[in-house]
């Protein structure tokens, strides 16, 4: 039941986008809103997020982590009912449906990296991957529902969305006060001062490898929602699919994902050689698939290309959750965590703006430029992370060679 609360943490965030996206045209017609004024629906809510997580991190680290994520859970069901409010009785509620994306986004920074924290201090060893791939699974697994419960819940009026939020929250907040119990602090948190050094003299010895890390989680989340931005807009302009048929045709990149994040948290263990060739070969399938998707027009062929791009994705995200949470100590795990919050929840924030005006410009060029740079990122990693040929000696200098992972 632990690891049930843990993985229903991130599966809340999930949904404050993911449900959204087969919502977006529909909600582009009724308030007659420009593209990139419905794009920023889901931008907000991601920027807010990206700017709050760090602070949520140092506020955990420095008093727990339940005390950030339960408050966090209300202000986002508070987000989605002021959202719902203004779509149901406002004559103009479109920024008001920005205000409470802003709550939600603000909200949602006390989530997904917090079940990241939380697996990496109540769990070690083998056990640590298995869960941060159950975690990562269960991310994906609400990505894979959630457009199929958007779709569902449109059926009633399109901002019924709005008014789910605050149910899922409720739900997430009973399972993390019951069956999540932390661990009490053997020691007093450390002044701001002495954190912010120690924090500094992590990024100084491991900042490489941690930017190559970022960037990729950043990556990944900035294909699948700028993809999924893309395929929203298409099934109803081009093929005239809507409804829960078009929640259901979303879902399947997301399944495979979702799939292969299980499958490769549950092996990885703590070999970190695999973890480094998992997440390049990930990242070749992401760039081959989107390379070549500029061959595909037609439903079946095009989303059976884009699904070794999932696979790709699913291969990459557990292995880097396992470097970056078994990376520092647990008193700055909250931060180093967060900040890998930040940067995918920018990664997010910034797929489906970029995404329309690819679109507009050329749907060729769209799939090349993604394809480049999940080539170039994959090259990154492939020099920027550095695994020992042999065992660490019992004289460790960096925080990466304490990892001890074999």
């Amino acid at each position: 039941m632990t690891i049930v609360a843990i993985g229903s943490i991130p599966l809340i965030l999930v949904l404050g986008n993911s449900m959204l996206i087969p919502v977006l045209p529909r909600m582009k017609t009724e308030l007659g809103i420009s593209q990139f004024q419905v794009s920023m629906v889901i931008s907000v809510f991601s920027i807010a997020a990206a700017i709050m997580i760090p602070v949520l991190g140092y506020l955990s680290d420095r008093f727990s982590r339940k005390a950030v994520v339960i408050p966090a859970l209300i202000l986002y069901g508070s987000g989605g009912i002021l959202a719902g409010a203004a779509a149901a009785w406002f004559s103009s509620p479109y920024m008001w449906i920005i205000a409470g994306r802003i709550m939600q986004g603000i909200g949602a920074a006390g989530t997904t990296s917090m079940a990241m924290a939380l697996t990496g201090d109540l769990f070690k060893g083998g056990e640590q991957s298995r869960v941060l791939g159950l975690v990562e699974a269960s991310n994906g697994f609400g990505k894979v529902i959630s457009p199929i419960i958007g779709s569902l819940v449109a059926l009633l009026f399109w901002y019924a969305a709005f008014w789910a939020f605050p149910i899922f929250c409720l739900a997430s907040i009973l399972l993390t006060v019951f069956f999540i119990k932390e661990k009490k602090k053997e020691k007093e948190p450390p002044p701001v001062g002495k954190y912010v050094k120690g924090l500094l003299s992590v990024f100084k010895t491991e900042g490489r490898w941690l930017f190559a890390a970022y960037l990729t989680g950043a990556t990944c989340l900035f294909t699948l929602f700028g993809i999924l931005f893309y395929i929203s807009d298409i099934l109803e302009k081009e093929h005239q699919i809507d409804g829960v048929l078009k929640g259901g045709i979303l879902a399947i990149p997301l399944l495979f994902m979702t799939t292969t994040s299980y499958i490769t948290g549950s092996k990885i263990g703590k070999n970190m050689r695999l973890m480094k060739s998992l997440i390049i070969l990930g990242l070749i399938l992401m760039t081959a698939s989107f390379a070549s998707l500029v061959l595909f027009t037609s439903l079946v062929p095009f989303f059976a290309v884009l699904a070794v791009s999932s696979i790709g994705t699913g291969l990459a995200l557990p292995c880097i959750n396992s470097f970056i949470t078994g990376s520092v100590p647990a008193d700055r795990r909250g931060f180093v965590t967060s900040l890998y919050g930040s940067v995918r929840f920018l990664g997010v924030a910034i797929g489906p703006p970029i995404y329309g005006a690819l679109m507009e410009w050329s749907r060729t060029g769209m799939f090349l430029v993604t394809a480049g740079l999940t080539l170039f990122v994959a090259l990154l990693c492939l020099m920027l992370i550095h695994v020992p040929k042999k065992e660490p000696s019992k004289h460790r200098d960096s925080l990466f060679d304490k990892m001890q992972f074999s």
